[in-house]
C-alpha cells in the first residue's frame, strides 16, 4: 500500500518537471548568480531560462552558488511536519556540498518540535541526474509501501551503483573550483583537451581521464557506460548537457546503440551545477558498476 509522506530533494537534481510535479516531489531552493545578478532557483528550470544562463557564461559572466542553511531547511519542511506528515530528503552528494549536513542539523532540531514525526535525511552521494534516478526509485518504493526510514535504507545501500560520467569543454570552471590546477587548465585548453570525470565512492568528483577533442572525449563517455551499464530492458539512463543539444542527441544515438530497450531522459544541466562546469558539459547517467 502506497504511503503518503513527502519526498524532498534540492534544487541541484535533474528530473523531468512534469514527473516532479506528478509524483509531488518538492525542493529546497539554492541561490545562484551570473554576473551582478543573483538568483533563486525554486524549481526545474525551463530551456529558455538555463540557455540563458550558459549564454551568459559564454559571455564572460562569472557564475556562483551558495549553500543551503539550516534554517532553510527548518522554514521549509515545518509546515509539512504540522500537516502530519513525515519526509523523507535526498541531499546533494557530501563530496560536492555541505548540504546534506545542513539538513541533518535541521532534522535534529525538528525532531525535538515534532517527536511523533519522520524525517530522513539521506546522503546521495550522486549530483544531476544521478540524483534523478534515486528519487525515481524512491518514488517506486513508497508506491510499494516502504515507509520513509525503509525508503532511506534502501537509496543508501543502492547510491554507489549509480555512475556518472562527465566532460568538460572549459577547464577554466573547473579550475575556479579548484578541480584542476592553473596550469593545466592553460595547458589543456591550449592542447584542446576534454577531461573526463567521474563521481567518487566518497562522492567526490574525480578527473580520472582525458581526451584530445569533444568527439573523442564523447565516444569515452559511451564506452565508460558501456563497460558499466546493466543494459537491461527498459534500462534508465539520463544524458545531460549544458546547453550542447547536438551533443546529447549524439550520446543518445550511441548508447541506443548499445541497449536499444533502455529509455533515455535528455535534459539541460541545472544552473546549480553548470555554474561549475561551465557551457558544453556532457553527462551519461545511469545504474550499473561505479
Amino acid at each position: 500500500m502506497e504511503q503518503s509522506y513527502v519526498i524532498f530533494s534540492d534544487i541541484s537534481a535533474d528530473i523531468p518537471a512534469g514527473y516532479a510535479k506528478e509524483n509531488d516531489i518538492r525542493f529546497i531552493s539554492m541561490r545562484y548568480s551570473l554576473g551582478d545578478e543573483d538568483r533563486v532557483c525554486k524549481e526545474i528550470e525551463a530551456e529558455e531560462v538555463l540557455k540563458r544562463f550558459y549564454d551568459g557564461q559564454r559571455n564572460g559572466d562569472l557564475t556562483r552558488t551558495s549553500q543551503i542553511s539550516p534554517q532553510v531547511y527548518m522554514d521549509v519542511f515545518t509546515p509539512v511536519l504540522r500537516e502530519g506528515k513525515d519526509i523523507l530528503y535526498l541531499a546533494l552528494s557530501s563530496g560536492l556540498s555541505s548540504t546534506y549536513q545542513s539538513s541533518c542539523l535541521a532534522a535534529g532540531q525538528l525532531k525535538e518540535q515534532f517527536p511523533e514525526r519522520e524525517i530522513v535525511c539521506v546522503d546521495s552521494l550522486a549530483a544531476t541526474g544521478g540524483m534523478g534516478l534515486l528519487l525515481e526509485a524512491a518514488v517506486q518504493n513508497r508506491k510499494e509501501g516502504m515507509a520513509p526510514a525503509e525508503n532511506g535504507k534502501w537509496l543508501e545501500e543502492n547510491r554507489l551503483k549509480v555512475c556518472h560520467w562527465f566532460m568538460v569543454e572549459d577547464l577554466m570552471y573547473l579550475k575556479r573550483g579548484g578541480r584542476v590546477s592553473a596550469a593545466t587548465a592553460v595547458v589543456g585548453s591550449a592542447l584542446n583537451i576534454r577531461p573526463v570525470l567521474k563521481i567518487e565512492e566518497d562522492g567526490t568528483l574525480k578527473n580520472f581521464a582525458k581526451a584530445r577533442g569533444t568527439k573523442r572525449a564523447l565516444n569515452s563517455l559511451v564506452d565508460y557506460y558501456e563497460a558499466a551499464g546493466d543494459k537491461k530492458p527498459g534500462e534508465r539512463i539520463y544524458i545531460l548537457h549544458a546547453d550542447s543539444q547536438e551533443n546529447a542527441e549524439y550520446l543518445e544515438e550511441k548508447v541506443k546503440q548499445i541497449n536499444p530497450q533502455c529509455s533515455v531522459t535528455k535534459m539541460m544541466l541545472s544552473p546549480i551545477i553548470g555554474a561549475h562546469t561551465g557551457p558544453g558539459m556532457c553527462a551519461v547517467v545511469h545504474f550499473g558498476r561505479r
